[in-house]
């Protein structure tokens, strides 16, 4: 991993030690990671989710129901620099939808301007911003989403409070995110999974297993859903809910802003 696994991002077992790096040292892992991985994005997520991170994102713009009339209404998508969630959200929604898609990764951006050079380019925008400190107007968003990315941010609850300043009143936020399985056998399988198949198949298939296994071990760190709820709940929202998808692989989290 470069200069980060010199810098103290690993622990002496050569996993990555996330719970004790600053936020400085983790921003800097995670824009290494994602420079990485930038063109096998798909592949990534397919890799960690046997294929069904597909399934995964269409249900949360189900769930999201954005409005197909020709009223408008504005995304704002974050960590979702490969514009796979905004398409998604603009094939759903009516003529007058538009997306605005913020990421810390210059190198996921560029995928997401060469993939959007067809039917969407035009009610897509794409900004290099983190997640903490959104350059972007206050209750400026119908909606705000993240997808695969709340685990890699440095301080959560000022991601938050962020989303909940440039949502509008009965805004909403959707985030879906790798989560925990209390079903028996299947957390043991997916934790077997994780730990021996994906580093392999990310050294196997693209050439970075270290990357890989950060991916994994932020998984593992990420709180469960009742405490992540209430991580949301205390940045000012309400109505918060979840949905386990595939019996807690991962989980959407849904709340309003009112």
């Amino acid at each position: 991993m470069g200069d980060a696994s010199r810098t103290g991002s690993r622990s002496g077992s050569g996993q990555f030690d996330l719970p004790n790096l600053s936020a400085k040292e983790r921003q800097g892992l995670v824009g290494q990671v994602f420079a990485r991985v930038a063109e096998r994005y798909d592949l990534m997520n397919d890799l960690m989710s046997g294929g069904l991170h597909r399934r995964w994102k269409d249900d949360l713009i189900a769930w999201m129901a954005p409005p197909k009339s020709a009223k408008p209404y504005r995304l704002i998508d974050v960590a979702g620099g490969t514009g796979d969630i905004a398409t998604r959200f603009l094939r759903a929604a009516g003529p007058k939808a538009e997306a605005v898609i913020c990421d810390l990764s210059p190198e996921m951006l560029a995928v997401g301007r060469r993939r959007a050079e067809g039917a969407w380019r035009q009610r897509l925008s794409f900004v290099e911003a983190n997640a903490e400190s959104l350059p972007l107007e206050t209750s400026c968003a119908d909606a705000y989403t993240i997808a695969f990315g709340i685990r890699n941010v440095s301080d959560r609850a000022r991601a938050l409070n962020e989303a909940y300043r440039v949502l509008k009143p009965g805004g909403r936020l959707l985030i879906l995110e790798f989560s925990h399985t209390d079903v028996p056998i299947l957390d043991t399988l997916y934790e077997q999974f994780s730990e021996r198949a994906i580093p392999a198949l990310g050294a196997a298939v693209a050439g970075d297993a270290a990357s890989y296994r950060y991916l994994i071990e932020s998984i593992r760190e990420f709180p469960d859903q009742e405490t992540f709820a209430d991580l949301i709940s205390g940045a000012g929202f309400a109505q918060v809910k979840y949905r386990n998808l595939s019996g807690g692989i991962a989980a959407i989290h849904s709340a309003w802003r009112l």
